[in-house]
């Protein structure tokens, strides 16, 4: 999920960065309103955690400006704001906000907003729609957890992040620039080996230990993750 984080305040913006790429997500900051409302309209995301609090164009400002524009209508919200009162929290989500978040705040308390607004995305309160499967693989997104045949695997974040990536259009052949754009949100190098290296991990967890392998390498061309009889 790419989320776009617009906060003033530089430390607060980069331990949330930090935080939220170690839990999965591929995170964009921006220091001020204008920014953000251009990267906001100007960008392809899937949430957005927005402070109330901003110099120039406001949170509110900027959300008003958003509901305006067609391509970021029903991007879902989540405002953050020093401002407790009912009244704030009120106008914020009258105005388009979808959550609201009292500063401080707990970290978990954020992300496990976040999951409920992906979920909300997704167009159903179901928790089946967080869980991907494919033959006897399956993987819970609310709860982060991966297994295989009924066996836990251990994966780091950015092995979960290129799993579900794979899990999400399996069949399809993904090249090492589109999984290094959307794992990694960066340009590719061809000088940098990290998809492989990373492909190349996730492979001993996901398929050495199991009969059938499920992560395939087209020559030329990439990865993809499909069921393949032997």
């Amino acid at each position: 999920m790419k989320l776009l984080l617009v906060e003033d305040e530089a430390k607060l913006a980069e331990y949330l960065r930090h935080g939220l790429t170690q839990e999965g997500f591929i995170v964009d900051v921006a220091l001020d309103g204008l920014d953000g409302l251009h990267q906001a309209c100007e960008g392809q995301y899937d949430l957005m955690v927005l402070d109330g609090m901003l110099p120039g164009l406001d949170g509110l400002a900027v959300l008003a400006a958003l509901r305006q524009q067609k391509q970021t209508q029903a991007l879902p919200v989540l405002m953050l704001t020093a401002r407790g009162d009912v009244e704030d929290r009120v106008k914020g989500l009258q105005s388009g906000a979808d959550d609201y978040l009292v500063k401080p705040f707990a970290f978990s308390e954020l992300v496990a907003r976040l999951h409920v607004l992906m979920r909300r995305s997704q167009g159903t309160h179901s928790p089946d729609t967080t869980v991907l499967k494919l033959g006897d693989l399956e993987l819970d997104l609310l709860r982060r957890k991966a297994q295989r045949a009924g066996q836990r695997l251990e994966l780091t974040a950015k092995e979960f992040s290129l799993l579900t990536l794979l899990l999400r259009r399996q069949g399809e052949v993904l090249s090492r620039t589109e999984l290094a754009e959307q794992v990694w949100d960066m340009n590719f190098d061809s000088e940098t080996n990290v998809v492989e290296v990373a492909v190349r991990r996730l492979r001993t967890k996901l398929d050495v230990p199991f009969e059938l392998p499920m992560i395939h390498t087209v020559r030329g061309m990439g990865y993809v993750l499909e069921l393949r009889q032997n």
